[in-house]
């Protein structure tokens, strides 16, 4: 849990743009320099003053010193006060100071009129160690002034760099943390924009003073201490009601079969019944037992969808300050190969060791739902009962889980619970596997559509791999199960390193 935030100043805690650009344009006009136009000089506001002289208008050194000097003779008096403190900011300090939280202010402003701004603003008191540049010339960096507000905050005890946060606008904010090696959240109410925090490679990004505070705040509430009920009954109601629902659909389906079959055209009737030869009762055909066992899973899974839309829909909120940056195309391409490789290589593994040929109940399902049409199959277990079981498990019992528990076990615990579902030894190993990736990849990407979209393809592969006899095909060996088991393990690997250096877990 994060306990220490460090702010930047300008552009973070207050909008400075009128006293900042009103000075630089001062300067300039010192050296002959017209710019009227104060927006121009909005990338003034968050880095030194001296390098941005010299970058944006050619100085040197000695001019850019100069300029600092006349930037200064304004900004003291006047300039100074001609800023505003962002909406919302006051009150979320004081519910941050007042839940415990350390803060800090990291600023490249000279630290003397950091002390001033705060106080004149009346939140000097939030903060533990306020750490600017000096009037020297000195501390100018951002990883200086990070390190120094570190070294202040943590006095004569270790750093603990995975307690921290920066938070800031710009690049150099995020830059700074990353020397550093403290996570980073990059604000985009200020003056860097998403563009420039997303290439800076942020950890977190969000749009607004209640976001922020939101963000903040939040695991402090995310995995809180609760009665059994209240950590069972989230996930328990909506399951019973699923599993009861689907029982009563059933029936009816069977009743509306019955119903209809004599109406049914003559043409269509093989398709769906057909009649015993020794006692003529009525039949139904694969194609029809899927198409009622897949109209049950619609029922149920609509059904449930009032409760799961509320609790995906703040999944969604809180999973979006972690997905905001672009995710590199790559790796969806390796999200899909993992799929693939997973889904082959458990087919083929189970397979070879004979564990498919020593469940009955598994026996009696593949049968049931292999007596159907590939179309009809690929469409009733592929898409339906994959999407209802997705708003279930995933939608609705994973993201309760995560309110009561770490993540890592609230991830272990929804697989196992999806494969103790399928009641079969078979169905259950491959669910549980195939439930652990599904939740990796819907925490990876931030997004429901992934692990629909994994549980859909696991399941239409199964099918065609099923349909088209698998112990008959040219794939089915040993070396081919080792592999695609590789392929889902490297594919893994690779995800979590492509994330690790977005992040900037590894800093050079």
């Amino acid at each position: 849990m994060k306990k220490y935030f460090l702010f930047d100043l300008d552009g973070t805690l207050t909008d400075p743009k009128v006293g900042i650009t009103t000075c630089v344009q001062y300067a300039l006009q010192s050296f002959g320099i017209q710019e009227p136009d104060l927006d121009k000089l909005e990338p003034f506001i968050g880095p030194p003053l001296k390098e941005s002289f010299m970058e944006f208008y050619g100085m040197d050194g000695e001019q850019a010193d100069e300029a600092v000097e006349k930037y200064r003779e304004r900004f003291n008096d006047k300039g100074i006060y001609e800023n505003e403190i962002y909406p919302g900011m006051a009150r979320m300090l004081q519910i941050l100071s007042g839940k415990g939280f350390r803060l800090a202010v990291a600023s490249s402003k000279p630290t003397v009129y950091v002390e001033r701004i705060l106080e004149h603003f009346g939140i000097r008191q939030y903060f533990k160690a306020v750490v600017g540049s000096e009037l020297d010339g000195s501390r100018t960096g951002k990883d200086q002034v990070v390190m120094e507000a570190l070294r202040q905050l943590f006095g004569d005890k270790p750093i603990a760099c995975k307690e921290v946060y920066m938070i800031g606008d710009r690049r150099f904010d995020i830059e700074g943390a990353r020397a550093a090696r403290v996570e980073s959240v990059g604000v985009t109410y200020g003056y860097g924009g998403m563009e420039e925090l997303r290439e800076a490679h942020a950890d977190y990004i969000v749009k607004s003073v209640e976001e922020l505070q939101e963000f903040l705040l939040r695991e402090l509430c995310e995995v809180q201490q609760k009665g059994f009920m209240s950590v069972i009954g989230p996930m328990l109601f909506p399951f019973l009601l699923f599993m009861l629902i689907r029982q009563a659909a059933s029936n009816g389906v069977l009743w509306l079969a019955v119903a209809a079959e004599p109406h049914v055209p003559s043409g269509l009737w093989p398709w769906l019944y057909y009649r015993e030869a020794q006692t003529g009762a009525l039949g139904y055909t694969g194609n029809l037992g899927s198409i009622m066992q897949a109209l049950s899973y619609a029922v149920a899974g609509i059904a449930i969808l009032p409760t799961a839309l509320p609790v995906m829909r703040e999944a969604k909120k809180r999973m979006a300050l972690k997905h905001l940056r672009r995710e590199h195309s790559r790796n969806y391409i390796l999200a899909l190969l993992t799929t693939v490789g997973a889904v082959l290589g458990l087919n083929l593994l189970f397979d070879l060791t004979g564990i498919t040929n020593s469940s009955v109940t598994y026996q009696a399902v593949a049968q049931s739902q292999l007596s159907a049409s590939l179309a009809v199959g690929l469409i009733c277990y592929g898409l339906v009962t994959a999407l209802a079981e997705e708003v279930m498990f995933r939608g609705i019992l994973y993201n309760e889980l995560k309110r009561s528990y770490k993540l890592p076990l609230a991830m272990v615990v929804s697989a196992l619970l999806f494969g103790l579902y399928h009641m079969n030894l078979v169905q259950g190993g491959y669910g549980f596997i195939m439930g652990l990736l599904m939740v990796y990849l819907y925490e990876y990407f931030g997004s429901f559509l992934w692990p629909a979209l994994v549980h859909m393809l696991a399941n239409s592969l199964a099918y065609v791999l099923g349909y088209t006899s698998l112990a008959d095909s040219f794939i089915h060996s040993w070396p081919a199960a080792i592999v695609c088991a590789g392929i889902a393990i490297v594919g893994i690997k690779a995800l979590d390193s492509a994330k690790r250096k977005l992040k900037g877990a590894v800093v050079e």
